[in-house]
């Protein structure tokens, strides 16, 4: 069984708040200061999915399973058959900085290529061991999510100068999108396209697009609905991706063209609240938002549960649905918030989890499968 030894670990790390409040560890990955807004995730397993999730662009993540880092990375330039990379969601560390409460200095698994600190220090991404996120994740639940400055360094840091790099930044006013999404069209694999509009899109959408004979075809955030339907598709994704889904006026136009012309539609994520807006419903930011891969949601026409993948801090409004376009399909069964809508009359659906999981868990891939029976074209056997 391969194993390897940290190499970048063991040096000065300090997380300190909006509020004020300094937690000093063991720093980890590459010296500096990154500055996000301080989330945390519930997930047991796979932080090298999680970190190079576009959703995550702007934000330092707080893990709350004790122990992070204990299978290493594997190659995260593997691709499939179709040139999709498959251990990771995305080119690179999309998260600003990590926090964790225990780093092993060896990790060992078959797949193992490095160490977590090996990769944070190769990805120029800071990261923090030996604070208590079990308190941390209590203060974020109780306050909300806050800006936050990890530092590393090979000396004692200054938390007042750690402080002094917060000024100025505000996640909620930065716009995510344009950095994170492609720049120009991709494809993969053969067939009807189905098009992806990339917010932030995550490798396993475009790997469950293929699992349903379809090309994945990956186009701009910021791509025109005349465009998209002059490719033909057989159906359109509005992806998952970070931010305000207000900041993306032009995904929101193009959405409102897509519905109206009737060609089969979903929305993952970042892309349901799009889509939302578009057939005239609200979001609102929550308090501390869902993250993790343990969030149990309801279908309210069949009775049933499923446990899901989940990674955003903006919602839609349940208030505002009477008066829009659509019909509540999926609810959160701890907090009754809106996990999915379809339009009242037409091919559009909407999911607030993500169906692609990615690392997990796979109950809701079933999705992928209701887009294609909209598409008119059933998943092959």
């Amino acid at each position: 069984m391969p194993t390897k030894r940290s190499q970048h670990a063991g040096k000065f790390g300090a997380l300190v708040l909006g509020d004020g409040t300094v937690m000093r560890g063991e720093g980890f990955g590459r010296a500096g200061t990154a500055v996000g807004e301080l989330v945390f995730n519930t997930g047991m397993v796979g932080y090298t999915e999680t970190l190079t999730d576009p959703s995550y662009a702007g934000q330092i993540v707080t893990i709350t399973y004790p122990l992070v880092g204990n299978y290493g990375v594997p190659d995260t330039e593997a691709t499939d058959a179709d040139g999709i990379r498959l251990n990771v969601e995305s080119s690179r560390i999309q998260a600003r900085g990590l926090v964790v409460h225990d780093l092993p200095r060896v990790a060992s698994h078959h797949s193992l290529v490095s160490t977590l600190d090996g990769w944070l220090h190769r990805e120029g991404i800071q990261g923090i061991a030996g604070v208590d996120t079990r308190e941390l994740t209590k203060r974020l639940r109780s306050a909300g999510s806050v800006m936050a400055a990890v530092c590393v360094s090979d000396s004692e840091i200054d938390a007042g100068a750690v402080r002094g790099a917060m000024e100025g930044h505000d996640y909620a006013s930065e716009r995510f999108v344009e950095s994170v999404s492609t720049r120009e069209d991709v494809s993969y694999g053969q067939g009807r396209p189905v098009v992806i509009i990339d917010t932030g899109a995550k490798n396993a959408i475009l790997r469950n697009v293929r699992r349903t004979g379809h090309r994945a075809v990956l186009v701009p955030w910021d791509t025109p609905a005349a465009r998209i339907l002059g490719m033909d598709p057989a159906a359109v994704i509005i992806s998952n991706g970070p931010g305000d889904p207000l900041h993306c006026g032009p995904t929101i136009g193009a959405a409102r063209e897509l519905i109206d012309s009737g060609v089969p539609t979903l929305g993952i994520c970042l892309g349901a609240q799009i889509i939302a807006l578009a057939g005239g419903a609200r979001t609102y930011k929550m308090k501390y938002g869902h993250r993790g891969q343990n969030k149990p949601c309801l279908d309210v026409g069949t009775g049933s549960v499923y446990v899901t993948s989940q990674n955003h801090g903006y919602c839609i409004d349940p208030e505002s649905l009477g008066a829009s376009e659509f019909d509540l399909w999926f609810t959160n069964t701890d907090d009754k918030t809106v996990e999915g809508i379809r339009h009242s009359g037409g091919r559009c659906i909407a999911v607030q989890f993500h169906p692609e999981a990615s690392p997990g868990p796979y109950d809701c891939g079933f999705v992928f499968d209701e887009l294609a029976r909209l598409a008119g074209e059933g998943t092959p056997a």
